[in-house]
């Protein structure tokens, strides 16, 4: 295991637990303050929309400064005083932009923790599972945790929750110690020369398709459950079956990358997910089917998740590990998970609720299509 894995993982469990707590919350907050559902739509796609830029600037910081635990301290402290704009005031506008700050800090933080762990493994991620899965069980931990708090005092109290939880994130990020840069043989590579290569264009395709598709799930999946006649506990047991299901593959995932490698895995997952979108789809008033898809939640996320950072290592390593980290949560999360909710939101409205996991099976097809010829690409340019 890394050296600093403990201190990983402790960063990993304290940002996800801030984030899963915020994210499933706020909504709530929002309309405790007056702010009117549409409104509320707006402020909550401004996390996928900050995932856009915020991770770049600090990344592109991160490595430039070379002191990547100093900016995710940096961070740390600023995302605390912007979060301080949620204690005050209850006006749209200021609460867009206490959304804007926040998310500005907090975007960036994930993607320089685990440049700093693949900066530590030197390559091998055969442990990348077992540190990462810490921050899936903070966002089971955190999330059922503030619920009972917040059934108890109200959804006004979610800034003193969401704000406990942020001080541990800066708390856990001065426990992290820098990692010392591996020397670059030769001159330093060039961000634009890297992404002007066709395999590397065709990568970041298929993980926004694959990232859009999963808005389906993010967005609306507990609408849809709820229109289909299920109630709030079974909603919520399958959401934690999900999470669960994907701590479970984390553990795994070292060995199954040794086995299989990352080609295989992303394949597998990519072909799991046109299948696991489409039951989701037709099957919908059955509950086991529903159980069996949400079991597939380990192969369409956390495998696709460790089988892309597995493949991106091959042309962001070293110096620039933080700014592939910040372009992948930032090409996939933010843009693409920014146009699937949107394009999506449009199949909900204009030809209903089933065809947005058709669609989002569809998507899948085409991120898989688009993986194929990154791989294909990677051959050629080998040959």
């Amino acid at each position: 295991m890394p050296a600093q894995a403990a201190r990983f993982a402790f960063f990993l469990f304290c940002y996800y637990a801030h984030a899963g707590t915020f994210s499933t919350n706020a909504p709530l907050f929002f309309a405790e303050k007056g702010i009117t559902v549409g409104q509320i739509g707006m402020l909550m796609a401004l996390v996928q929309v900050m995932r856009i830029f915020g991770p770049n600037v600090w990344g592109y910081v991160a490595d430039h400064s070379e002191r990547r635990v100093f900016v995710l301290r940096l961070t740390g402290v600023c995302a605390l005083v912007a979060f301080s704009g949620f204690f005050f005031g209850s006006t749209f506008a200021h609460m867009f932009a206490a959304m804007v700050l926040l998310n500005l800090f907090t975007s960036a933080q994930g993607p320089i923790c685990e440049a700093l762990m693949m900066s530590e493994m030197r390559g091998d991620l055969s442990h990348y599972g077992r540190i990462r899965l810490w921050g899936s069980v903070g966002f089971i931990v955190a999330v059922t945790g503030s619920a009972f708090i917040l059934e108890r005092y109200g959804a006004l109290a979610l800034p003193w929750v969401a704000g406990a939880l942020l001080v541990t994130v800066l708390l856990a990020a001065l426990r992290l110690r820098e990692v010392p840069h591996i020397p670059h043989k030769g001159p330093p590579p060039v961000l634009m020369h890297v992404l002007r290569k066709r395999e590397v264009q065709a990568f970041f395709c298929s993980t926004a398709f694959m990232v859009a598709a999963h808005t389906a799930l993010y967005t609306f999946y507990s609408l849809y459950l709820e229109l289909h006649g299920y109630s709030k506990t079974v909603i919520g047991a399958m959401w934690s079956l999900g999470v669960a299901v994907e701590v479970l593959l984390f553990y795994f995932q070292g060995n199954l990358m040794r086995r299989w490698g990352a080609q295989r895995m992303m394949f597998a997952s990519l072909g799991i997910g046109v299948v696991r979108f489409a039951m989701i789809g037709a099957l919908a008033d059955s509950l086991m089917w529903l159980i069996v898809a949400q079991v597939l939640h380990a192969a369409t996320f956390a495998l696709h998740l460790s089988s892309s950072v597995t493949t991106m290592q091959r042309w962001f390593a070293g110096p620039l590990q933080a700014r592939g980290q910040a372009l992948y949560i930032s090409l996939s999360f933010g843009l693409g998970g920014s146009l699937g909710s949107l394009f999506l939101t449009y199949c909900w409205e204009s030809m209903g609720p089933a065809s947005v996991y058709y669609v989002a099976s569809a998507m899948v097809a085409v991120s898989a299509l688009a993986a194929f010829f990154s791989f294909r690409f990677q051959r050629l340019d080998a040959a």
